[in-house]
This record gives C-alpha cells, sequence and structure tokens, in this order.
C-alpha cells in the first residue's frame, strides 16, 4: 500500500463540514419555559368588564311632555313684616273694560268670563263701562284714555291674537302688552292684561278663564293701591 492510499478521503461537497454537528444540535428540542399555572388560571378567572348599560334612545314618534304652563304657586310672607296686598272685592268700585272685536268670536268669550267675575266680586252693572275697539293694536290708547278719566279703580284690557303667516302677529302682540303697560305706569291706574296670544285658534278654549283672571288682577291691584294712599295719609 502506497502512502497515497493512506490518506483519508475529501469530504462530499453535499455535506459540507460541520453539516452533522449542526443537524444534530437542531435535533436538540429546545425546553420550554415553565409557566405558572396559578397565575394563568387566576387571570382566566377574572371576568371581563360588563360594557355600560347603553341609555335607550328616544322614540323619534314619542309625544314630547306638555310644556308647563305659568302659573301661581305657593307664596307667604314671612312675620314681623308690613304687608299690603289686595283682594279681588268689587264694592262700590268702577271698572273699565275694553276690548278687541277683532277675533270676535274668542273676544266675545272672553269678555263674557269677566263681568260673570266682575258680578261675582259685588261690582254693579252701572259701575262698568265697556269700549270695543277694532283690534288689539288699539287697547293701548283706549285702556289710556279711560284711565285719564279718573273715574275707573281699574282698567281691563281683552284681545286675541292668533299667530299667522307673516310677522303680523309679532307686532301687534308685542305692541298690545307694552302699550298696556305704558299706559299703567303714565296714569298710576292698574291696567290688567287679558289678552290671548295663540298659536291657533284650537288654542283659545282652554285659555278663556284668562278674561275673569284680568278682573281679579285688575281689582287686586285697585284695592291695594287704595290700601296705599289711604296709609300714605295717616
Amino acid at each position: 500500500m502506497s502512502e497515497r492510499d493512506s490518506w483519508p478521503e475529501a469530504p462530499s461537497l453535499d455535506d459540507p463540514p460541520g453539516s452533522e454537528d449542526e443537524a444534530a444540535e437542531a435535533e436538540v428540542e429546545t425546553p420550554e419555559p415553565e409557566v405558572d399555572t396559578e397565575e394563568t388560571e387566576t387571570e382566566a378567572e377574572e371576568p371581563e368588564p360588563e360594557a355600560a348599560p347603553v341609555a335607550d334612545e328616544p322614540e323619534a314618534e314619542a309625544e314630547a311632555e306638555p310644556a308647563a304652563e305659568h302659573a301661581a304657586g305657593d307664596f307667604v310672607v314671612p312675620e314681623g313684616y308690613g304687608v299690603l296686598e289686595g283682594t279681588p272685592q268689587g264694592g262700590r268700585r268702577s271698572v273699565g273694560i275694553v276690548v278687541s272685536r277683532f277675533n270676535g268670536a274668542v273676544t266675545g268669550r272672553l269678555l263674557e268670563g269677566a263681568l260673570a267675575e266682575l258680578e261675582s266680586a259685588g261690582v254693579a252693572r252701572d259701575a262698568i263701562t265697556i269700549m270695543p275697539v277694532p283690534g288689539a293694536f288699539e287697547l293701548p290708547i283706549a285702556a289710556m284714555a279711560l284711565a285719564k278719566t279718573r273715574r275707573y279703580a281699574c282698567i281691563v284690557a281683552l284681545g286675541c291674537v292668533i299667530r299667522g303667516d307673516t310677522p303680523h302677529f309679532d307686532f301687534v302682540a308685542g305692541e298690545a302688552a307694552s302699550g298696556l303697560q305704558l299706559a299703567a305706569l303714565e296714569t298710576g291706574v292698574p291696567v290688567a292684561f287679558g289678552v290671548l296670544t295663540l298659536e291657533g285658534a284650537d288654542q283659545a278654549d282652554d285659555r278663556l278663564e284668562k278674561g275673569a283672571e284680568a278682573v281679579r288682577t285688575g281689582l287686586e291691584m285697585a284695592d291695594v293701591f287704595s290700601q296705599l294712599r289711604a296709609a300714605a295719609q295717616r
């Protein structure tokens, strides 16, 4: 045997050096990290937070609650104070009424209620003067004219303005209110506001008590003013 025959065989190109060692290392399983089972179980047992309940959205077709009407509430004056308070009593007082002919189907019924309330309060028919005017816009000047005579303890203004398709409602209702207030301020004679301002004629039936209410307001203010004048003369 020659020296050349004793040499080791050259490695094959299909199996490069080190491939066997790498394959052996790959076959060795890498140990999986230990898992704390108690902590895992605890986390699994924790319930997921419940979602906050979603409020029911109001139905579009649900009817809106009726708006609260202006109404008198309980009122008490603390003890120990001087009080001047009138009562809606007629006695021998004279009352002037200005009433709008416009929307007469409504204002006529307001007038009926006002006259019935005056009779209940003890105001005689011959102590009542009624002045019809064309519309609500003319109520202030008529109230001013009656008040300036100084013959009436109070003036009751009755009318009805119904909203239409134009701004007419806003002008007439606003001017009637401010004009009637001006008549009272300039003369010192109470002027009670009994003018209905309606969105539609169908609202009138529920507000016809305003005529009687205006009478009670006028008589109460006339009485308290009478008491004030008497107290000032003492």
